[in-house]
């Protein structure tokens, strides 16, 4: 399957709305939708009112995560830390955001646009979770400094070859390999942990 970072990103554009997922003063996730962005190849940034408290928080913490689900049953879910568009550039993005999404000025008409702020993500991990093919299919991507987060689960050397991790894999995703007697193909699996529990010796870890 032909997939890459900026594959994801322009598939969060045609969905147009971001499920965006901050963290408060507390520690609580908190979620919003969001369909003020602009894309660019490899970043993209996106407008709220600096009065709300997802401002605040974006600006005390920066931690965020994004998910879209598209029509095909594909999941895609980025995680980044997200700055406030450099000064000097926030009057220009708010200007290109409102050409490009009309509606923005019902909200915000005439000069009141400027009570808005800009956040921009460079550098973010990306999760792709294709639920619509058989078997699954996931990977793993990277937009800029971005660092690959690999979840899951592997087969070790503890490994003894007995073959009951085989029958209760979903996905039929666990091959017979070298060195080791079995291997999960990553990009497969479910993350499901059957494996996990039926194996007799420990010898399927999570990653």
């Amino acid at each position: 399957m032909d997939m890459d970072a900026k594959t994801c990103l322009k598939k969060m554009e045609l969905v147009g709305v971001l499920n965006v997922a901050t963290v408060d003063e507390n520690g609580n996730p908190q979620i919003r939708c969001i369909s003020a962005v602009h894309y660019d190849e490899d970043s993209f940034y996106f407008f709220t009112a600096r009065g709300k408290n997802v401002a605040k928080e974006l600006l005390s913490d920066g931690r965020v995560q994004i998910l879209v689900y598209t029509k095909f049953k594909e999941m895609i879910r980025l995680s980044a830390k997200a700055y406030p568009v450099p000064e000097e550039r926030q009057k220009e993005c708010i200007d290109t955001l409102f050409a490009e999404q009309p509606y923005l000025a019902n909200l915000y008409p005439d000069d009141k646009r400027y009570i808005g702020i800009c956040f921009e993500i460079k550098d973010a991990s990306i999760e792709y979770f294709n639920l619509g093919v058989n078997p699954i299919f996931r990977e793993c991507y990277v937009i800029g400094n971005g660092n690959a987060e690999f979840k899951g689960y592997c087969i070790t050397d503890k490994c003894i070859g007995c073959g009951k991790c085989l029958p209760v894999c979903p996905q039929s995703c666990i091959d017979k390999g070298k060195p080791k007697p079995y291997n999960i193909r990553q990009n497969n699996c479910l993350h499901c942990g059957a494996c996990f529990e039926k194996c007799p010796v420990g010898a399927i870890k999570r990653l």
